[in-house]
């Protein structure tokens, strides 16, 4: 197992949601943490925690080359973790080029430079599961095509390809991780489910579905995910080329996790179903059967139990 004390470590999007909860647990270990960011928000979680005060902090953008090689070859890093990319499938689908060349072409300059460098011990991207594409019934496997059919899904699944194919072609030490759903205080991407229930319930609207209701996800929560993370770096020497699926037991349908939310908030949350998507997948569930034989790994958080301290988190932003 790797000790990450005193080690040069870089995250990028590490001022983002998850991001923010990975820097987190690095710190606690000891790490020297190196964030790229473009900006983050006074709302976030990595402000919120006053994260930017204890990182090393490179205002880059990772669809410039340069701007990343430099940070890696400059700042003697040995593990990287690669998040920075376009979250948003309605974004990527009003504005496909830019989230095709930050998701894609921003994975190859890391990659790339990381290679150059050539004294990077672990590289973990982050995939999802919207890289494998549409599914009409069981669990995605690692072993199942990957097959987007819509900007987003295609960032994710061309991202995927790029990772495995520097991993096989230079032997570089990188895994791949495919997740579900993740939730989680620090998420302020209030289109989503969870974090729209939230705003919902404390500002005592409407929530609006852009969905009929009927779609279906695993959720998984934050910092289940970044536990995950670690476990992979500290273990690359089995992990290396392999890629892992990162779900939980929770699956749900919009409707059921809002009315799994009113029990638990002790709330009645009104709904506007605009029944609007028509680029999202609607039905997605992950095999977790690889990673918990070769890791031990599994979600231990429970959903009904978590929000409502995750509820208490969004109330003290958004008041």
């Amino acid at each position: 197992m790797n000790n990450f004390k005193g080690k040069h470590i870089l995250v990028t999007g590490g001022s983002g949601f998850i991001g923010s909860h990975l820097v987190q647990l690095l710190l606690k270990e000891k790490a020297h943490v190196h964030t790229t960011f473009f900006s983050f928000h006074p709302l976030s979680y990595f402000y919120q925690q006053g994260l930017y005060k204890k990182t090393i902090m490179h205002r880059v953008d990772i669809t410039h080359f340069y701007e990343i090689q430099e940070v890696i070859t400059k700042n003697d890093i040995e593990y990287i973790f690669h998040l920075a990319a376009e979250p948003l499938v309605e974004v990527a689908y009003v504005n496909p080029r830019r989230a095709l060349e930050t998701n894609i072409m921003g994975t190859v300059n890391v990659l790339e430079a990381a290679r150059l460098y050539g004294k990077v011990k672990a590289i973990i991207i982050a995939s999802s599961d919207k890289a494998y594409g549409k599914l009409s019934s069981g669990k995605y496997k690692e072993t199942d095509a990957l097959k987007g059919d819509h900007p987003y899904e295609v960032s994710k699944s061309a991202t995927d390809l790029i990772a495995q194919a520097y991993s096989k072609t230079y032997t570089m030490p990188i895994v791949t991780t495919r997740f579900g759903n993740i939730y989680g205080e620090g998420d302020i991407h209030f289109s989503r489910i969870i974090p729209g229930i939230m705003e919902t319930v404390i500002q005592k609207k409407k929530l609006e579905l852009r969905s009929d209701g009927t779609f279906e996800r695993d959720y998984l929560y934050v910092k289940d995910v970044v536990k995950g993370y670690l476990l992979l770096a500290q273990n690359i020497d089995k992990a290396q080329g392999n890629a892992y699926n990162f779900g939980s037991d929770e699956h749900y349908s919009v409707l059921s996790l809002i009315k799994l939310a009113e029990k638990s908030l002790h709330k009645k949350i009104p709904l506007s179903i605009l029944n609007t998507e028509r680029n999202e997948i609607p039905y997605q569930s992950l095999d977790c059967t690889k990673i918990q034989k070769v890791f031990g790994w599994k979600a231990k958080t429970k959903i009904k139990k978590i929000l409502p301290i995750i509820h208490r988190w969004y109330k003290k932003i958004i008041s």
